[in-house]
């Protein structure tokens, strides 16, 4: 079962996880942005009897698991690609290593991003190879272009970044998992930050497609809630040469902060912003633009700047970062390698427990391998939960992205989200 500390309002999705916080979905949404200590959370997905476990497949294992991955090598959110496929790639050295009687081969593909059929493509590719998961991808606008021909084709897919509510409620048979959690709790965050540093009204430049305009919400909510006053929202569409409108238009209603729900475009309207005086330390990031800026901007050009990432600080993940850079040693940002890994070790937990690498097989043992349906023995690597699988122990996996307990929908019941800092030299830092 899954156990959630209680939080203080102003940091409602921070409990603790080796030293970090973590809370609930129902949890969030209970108290909001309220004064008072949230209530732990006794949902259906954490609280689930044994009995409903499916049982572990019995014999010995010969298992031959094909995935793919759709993540993003070009496009938009490119500067993710790197930290997710070496992720992947761990993941993958480490399963085969258990020898347990699993060999996992990976097929890596790019996603691109919505201006491109790059990810139709790949997946058509990937499914003429006969893979029965994908990993990705992680633009959710992206995802949503591919999400049917994938379930349609019997295929799990696996996000390790999409972040939309969309996908909560979506038709997809069953097949479609996420590692990252839903904007909901992101949003909650950083509206809620913006409004404790003090700002009163609230600006947002925003992507517009399912995570831009997701995202905006629900930062939008929490910020209104807080006291606050959302003064402009400006849009902009996926491959568009310039934000001078969008700029413009946001400066123009003199807000106290703006928040940047973009992908890589904040490289070029971060400085145009800044350019018409509005000061860089009030500028707001969010999980699809925080990242290195120091040979990007002018020194000095965002310090103080505040952004919220989804997942464990990398301070926090012990030598996980040092054994990512032998799989990639050009890597200098991190973000979602952990959600990543984490999502080829609960495929394979999930084939090994059913004995099967088919789909289907796997989408139904999911959730039962991350704790979602029962208590089982806890585990936070594939060697160790596989061995208990085969012995016909129920397992729970824990991993490097934190406890993940899928509920129905194949969301995470519990996350962390970071609130990080940039400095003088334009890189970001963990604060809280």
């Amino acid at each position: 079962m899954s156990v959630f500390a209680k939080a203080s309002a102003s940091r409602s999705v921070r409990t603790l996880v080796t030293g970090v916080a973590l809370i609930g979905v129902s949890a969030l949404l209970l108290t909001g942005c309220s004064n008072g200590a949230a209530t732990t959370p006794t949902d259906a997905a954490t609280t689930t009897a044994a009995s409903d476990f499916k049982p572990v497949a019995s014999g010995a294992r010969d298992l031959s698991l094909k995935i793919g991955t759709i993540l993003p090598q070009s496009g938009g959110l490119a500067f993710l690609g790197p930290p997710e496929e070496a992720g992947v790639k761990l993941a993958v050295q480490d399963v085969n290593a258990a020898g347990l009687g699993i060999k996992v081969e990976a097929i890596y593909r790019d996603s691109g991003d919505t201006t491109t059929d790059t990810a139709t493509t790949s997946v058509t590719d990937l499914l003429s190879q006969n893979v029965t998961a994908i990993v990705g991808a992680a633009s959710s606008g992206v995802s949503k272009t591919v999400i049917d021909q994938i379930t349609g084709a019997g295929v799990v897919q696996f996000s390790p970044a999409n972040t939309s509510d969309a996908f909560t409620t979506y038709a997809d048979q069953g097949l479609y998992w996420r590692t990252a959690p839903s904007d909901v709790l992101q949003g909650e965050v950083l509206g809620t930050q913006i409004a404790d540093d003090g700002n009163a009204t609230l600006g947002l430049i925003v992507l517009n497609d399912a995570y831009g305009t997701g995202l905006a919400k629900y930062v939008g909510d929490a910020f209104t809630k807080s006291g606050g006053k959302v003064v402009a929202t400006a849009l902009f569409n996926e491959g568009d040469p310039s934000f001078s409108a969008q700029i413009a238009e946001v400066t123009a209603a003199a807000p106290d902060a703006i928040a940047l729900i973009t992908f890589d475009q904040a490289k070029v309207i971060v400085p145009d912003l800044v350019a018409t005086g509005f000061p860089g330390k009030q500028l707001y990031f969010v999980d699809g633009n925080l990242s290195d800026y120091s040979t990007t901007f002018a020194p000095g050009l965002v310090e103080g700047a505040k952004g919220t990432l989804p997942g464990l600080d990398t301070a926090s993940l012990g030598d996980f970062t040092d054994r990512l850079l032998t799989v990639d040693p050009t890597l200098t940002d991190y973000s979602y390698a952990a959600e990543s890994y984490d999502a080829v070790v609960l495929i394979a937990l999930a084939a090994y427990a059913g004995n099967d690498v088919s789909g289907t097989s796997i989408a139904s043992y999911l959730r039962q391998v991350s704790g979602g349906t029962g208590d089982g023995t806890k585990a936070t690597d594939f060697k160790s939960a596989a061995a208990d699988l085969k012995a016909g122990k129920q397992v729970n996996y824990d991993g490097f992205s934190g406890p993940i307990t899928f509920d129905e929908n194949g969301d995470p019941t519990g996350a962390t989200i970071g609130i990080y800092q940039f400095g003088a030299d334009n890189m970001y830092k963990r604060i809280n």
